[in-house]
């Protein structure tokens, strides 16, 4: 789905998973928690540290709170592709490395799952590395996708209305 798209699923999806992560950028759990289903799961791929799955949505958003306040994250949605109950996107964490000096970009892709209206399942895909990671060539910008200097995107540019 891009900037343009009137989906109606979609649409909702975006909304929700635009606050679920303007929730774990603020290291907010009162918004994040408001967007996960109770028996939330959420997957990770390993080996990145703390690849071991999160479960249950006050769990999930005191999680991102901690990951938040250790490495100053600030997701940004970058695009998506969503159905009736479930939806892909891609997106941006910008971040600090321990001891660095700058931020960098990684990128990666979810598939979440819905019930009720809210987050069921996340599963990640991305490698943590203390290097900005990114697709060889790929014009990101040109393309509406968040860059660093510009944590933001054509699909969430809320998302850099804050500090992180």
């Amino acid at each position: 789905m891009g900037p343009d798209s009137h989906d109606t699923a979609g649409a909702r999806w975006l909304e929700l998973v635009r606050r679920y992560y303007d929730g774990c950028s603020a290291g907010d759990v009162a918004l994040t928690a408001a967007t996960l289903h109770p028996e939330v799961e959420h997957f990770f791929l390993a080996p990145n540290q703390g690849s071991a799955p999160v479960r249950g949505a006050q769990h999930l958003a005191r999680y991102w709170r901690k990951v938040q306040g250790m490495i100053e994250a600030r997701w940004v949605v970058d695009r998506i592709c969503a159905g009736e109950a479930q939806a892909v996107i891609e997106w941006t964490m910008f971040w600090r490395p321990t001891g660095g000096a700058q931020r960098v970009a990684t990128r990666g892709a979810e598939w979440f799952a819905f019930e009720d209206g809210l987050i069921r399942e996340i599963r990640s895909y991305y490698q943590m590395r203390p290097e900005t990671s990114e697709l060889e060539g790929f014009p990101y910008a040109a393309r509406g996708y968040s860059v660093p200097g510009a944590e933001h995107s054509a699909l969430h540019p809320a998302a850099g209305a804050a500090p992180p």
